[in-house]
């Protein structure tokens, strides 16, 4: 019997590539080649797709009469049109559970470093200016301080509990309350915000999300404020970021994500009271590893027969309706 053949999209971990070429029939775009021409000529056989980056949109998937699977590499899928796969009872699975704590643990460094001015305290001494005078006192501390947490999936829960060992009071919102959790729930971004001395966000790119933290929001939070955003940056509406910061709306902000990455606004990197980091919140070899294999199990599974690991919730499983009317 013929191995499954699968499409490469994007850059793989070599753990992945290397269990495909192992179990299954890999397909490769080489670096060289006339990517359209490729993909036609792959076309008909392609049965999933392994996506290491770039867009999976309607258009893509219909190339692909037998695709049954679109294995993503990340909890995020905002890339992959899961809407439109369920429709052609196709499977989307992503690689959650894996990052949390990694990014969590990123979350809390990268609120740390920039509530107490860690990145520019170090510039501070390598320009040698701790030679003529000690840092300023910082502006900012964790100590009696109020977190809120917008969007309490797997990563704000594991960030929450970090906080709580910080001795942060500790609030959050989301699309609906958790009332087996100790926190305090907002139904309103503008009122967690107001409640709030450090906002972090972990929210998802959706519609709904879209630009969501403002410039309403952000003046919510105000001038002794902190915004923190290890989540997606097309959640924030980055113009009003920077206005925000340059007028004093609020006071600092980190940042792991951006609107139109890597590019990053010229006005944010010439701000002291920023940290700037090139989106690495799971960005360790023992995550990215971790994610790889649970990339690879999810296309394993599939093909086997026994169901993916992480299908995402567009795309549940078992669900009768998710028939592969295609093949």
């Amino acid at each position: 019997m013929p191995k499954p053949q699968i499409l490469a999209l994007g850059k793989l971990m070599p753990v992945v590539t290397e269990g495909l070429q192992a179990e299954f029939d890999l397909r490769e775009i080489p670096p060289d080649a006339d990517r359209e021409a490729f993909l036609q000529s792959v076309a008909t056989g392609v049965r999933g797709l392994a996506c290491g980056g770039g867009l999976v949109d309607s258009a893509l998937q219909d190339r692909f009469p037998k695709l049954e699977i679109i294995a993503n590499f990340g909890v995020g899928y905002d890339n992959v049109d899961a809407v439109h796969a369920a429709r052609l009872g196709v499977m989307v699975t992503n690689t959650p559970d894996v990052l949390t704590d990694e990014v969590a643990d990123l979350a809390m460094g990268l609120m740390i470093a920039t509530v107490r001015e860690i990145a520019s305290s170090d510039r501070w001494v390598r320009a040698g200016n701790w030679t003529q005078s000690p840092y300023p006192l910082s502006h900012g501390t964790l100590r009696g301080k109020k977190l809120g947490i917008l969007g309490l999936g797997r990563i704000g829960k594991a960030v929450a509990k970090r906080a709580e060992a910080f001795g942060l009071g500790i609030s959050y919102y989301g699309r609906t309350e958790k009332p087996d959790l100790p926190y305090t729930y907002f139904s309103s971004l503008k009122d967690i915000a107001s409640h709030s001395d450090i906002l972090l966000s972990v929210l998802p790119a959706t519609g709904a999300t879209h630009k969501a933290v403002n410039a309403e929001i952000l003046e919510a939070l105000g001038s002794d404020g902190t915004f923190i955003n290890v989540g997606r940056g097309s959640t924030v509406d980055e113009e009003a970021l920077v206005k925000a910061l340059q007028d004093g709306t609020i006071h600092s902000a980190g940042l792991d994500v951006f609107a139109d990455e890597p590019n990053v606004p010229a006005a944010l990197k010439a701000m002291d009271n920023v940290v700037l980091l090139p989106h690495i919140g799971s960005a360790s070899k023992h995550t990215r590893n971790a994610m790889g294999r649970l990339q690879l199990e999810n296309l394993r599974r599939w093909f086997d027969g026994t169901g993916p690991v992480t299908p995402v919730a567009e795309t549940p499983w078992p669900a009768e309706r998710l028939s592969l009317n295609r093949n």
